[in-house]
């Protein structure tokens, strides 16, 4: 026991090292009449390059703050992050998912917003409702979201087009209702039996997704009690959204089983359709010669829902408190949200109703599509656990989708396991 207390001692101190090395100790510090902020964020590729972007608009746009940010592994963020902050070391500036911002408000490293929006004047009300209650917490703020990215439904044009199932403005001709998906899918299948219908994978967080999104749309309610000390799965609704997406795997056979890269045939034109995430849009609007179209995630049951989550900003509570700096970070977040038009280029959806109604947006390609899909975005309960909830409901649904337990057992064990994890 003394050597694990020790180990652990040991791997806090090297993250703390390798924190104090991040920050290259310039945090919040006043230089040339300048109020200097750091930001620590997660972005890497495209979206790393749209909001350097972004920060470098903000530093040249006014001449008392500049802006400066540090890019973390992804893996590694969030732990070296809750660390940092807890030893009175963290940032200026946080990057949260906001299905991550229940763990960070609960531990106490996020700083309460609204003073700090009252004295600079922002106006929440200029946000999207239903992105913007997702990061308040028992009516105050804790974040500024600066997008959504729900899953949206992509397809090939041309291989639609050869079926029949392409109307004259270019969208997918999908009859209501749960079999008018799947007829869909098995009229794609019969024209080109070496076309892939459905790209899709069969394990992991795009199917869970997936099931999120169809459980909601049967009007499933969240998967924990509404006072998140108990599991309350709609086993029913549960099971019908599985068996629906089991049969596309393995009764109409309109995915192909364990695909290892499920973009490469879509970009490549040699699938259909793909249901993903909006983050693909950049990627497949850049790919010679395809010829896409995207839409919200179709509505095959009673009610429009999607899966979604969120990037927020933060601002980590510090151990010395300075109102003129955290004015300066929280004007900074109202700033990217207000230049969203930039990050949707990443094919992220605003979280500012004003960007969205914008000409500017409107103008490009894909966006206004789907972003409707913002509003149907069906965020978790606000539980302090939602990660290691989402790894108990990955874990059991991938034995659905392997055929290795029946629904039945799968959601018997989730329910089980869930209680388990809220009892501690």
């Amino acid at each position: 026991m003394k050597k694990r207390v020790w180990s652990i001692f040991l791997s806090s101190l090297m993250i703390l090292a390798l924190l104090v090395g991040c920050q290259s100790g310039s945090s919040g510090s006043k230089s040339n009449g300048k109020i200097k902020l750091v930001m620590w964020d997660l972005f890497s590729g495209g979206d790393g390059d749209f909001m350097k972007e972004m920060i470098n608009e903000f530093n040249k746009s006014q001449s008392d703050i500049e802006v400066e940010t540090v890019t973390l592994e992804w893996a590694e963020y969030y732990t070296k992050l809750v660390t940092a902050v807890a030893a009175g070391k963290g940032p200026d500036i946080g990057i949260s998912h906001t299905s991550k911002l229940p763990e960070i408000v609960d531990q106490g490293l996020a700083t309460e917003l609204d003073p700090l929006a009252d004295s600079i004047k922002l106006d929440w009300d200029s946000y999207n409702k239903n992105i913007l209650d997702a990061t308040v917490f028992d009516g105050k703020h804790y974040a500024v979201p600066i997008d959504t990215h729900p899953i949206v439904f992509y397809y090939n044009k041309k291989h639609l087009d050869a079926a029949g199932l392409l109307d004259e403005n270019g969208m997918p001709k999908i009859e209501s209702g749960a079999k008018g998906f799947s007829d869909f899918m098995n009229t794609l299948k019969a024209n080109d039996s070496k076309l892939t219908t459905f790209a899709f994978p069969t394990a992991g967080d795009d199917p869970f997704r997936l099931w999120w999104a169809l459980y909601h749309q049967l009007g499933g309610y969240d998967v924990v009690s509404d006072d998140l000390t108990s599991p309350q799965i709609d086993k029913p609704k549960a099971i019908e959204a599985a068996n629906f997406m089991k049969d596309l795997y393995y009764k109409d056979k309109v995915i192909p089983l364990n695909m290892e890269d499920f973009y490469q045939p879509f970009q490549t034109g040699n699938a259909a359709t793909i249901i993903t995430g909006v983050w693909a849009t950049g990627t497949f609007e850049k790919t010679e010669g395809l010829d896409f179209g995207v839409i919200p995630l179709p509505t095959l049951y009673n009610t429009s829902a999607t899966w979604g989550d969120s990037h927020t900003i933060f601002l980590p509570v510090q151990k010395k408190e300075d109102t003129e700096k955290a004015q300066a970070a929280l004007q900074f977040a109202n700033f990217i949200a207000d230049h969203g038009q930039i990050w949707t280029r990443a094919g992220h959806i605003p979280s500012k109703t004003t960007v969205v109604e914008s000409e500017e947006f409107k103008n490009l390609p894909y966006r206004s599509d789907y972003e409707k899909a913002a509003q149907q975005v069906v965020f978790p309960k606000q539980s302090n656990k939602v990660w290691p909830i989402k790894d108990i409901i990955i874990r059991n649904l991938d034995t659905i989708w392997a055929e290795k337990e029946t629904p039945e057992d799968a959601f018997n064990k989730m329910e089980t396991e869930i209680a388990e994890l809220l009892s501690k």
